[in-house]
């Protein structure tokens, strides 16, 4: 099954993610079958940079995501603002 998560990057105590499409059984950092956008929680307000048709594309062939990835779609959908637009805030 294919999964919408966050893959963990940047230094120590500095973490980055991107939003990434991958097989439910791989690694969180393992390998992945397509980077979808980018979170970045250290910014104030954090930023959020999602490719909004390729999200709607895995999500229509049944891909399950995260509930940290559902959220970051869900705060970008309340304000309004398709997924692909970017830098938008998460929160």
């Amino acid at each position: 099954m294919v999964t919408l998560r966050l893959a963990r990057f940047g230094a120590k105590k500095r973490p980055f993610y991107r939003v990434v499409a991958t097989d439910s059984r791989a690694k969180r950092d393992g390998r992945f079958l397509e980077v979808l956008g980018t979170y970045n929680p250290l910014t104030d307000p954090p930023t959020v940079n999602l490719k909004g048709d390729r999200i709607q594309y895995w999500l229509s062939v049944g891909a399950q995501p995260s509930d940290t990835v559902r959220r970051l779609i869900g705060s970008l959908a309340d304000q309004g603002k398709p997924p692909a637009e970017a830098p938008a805030q998460a929160g």
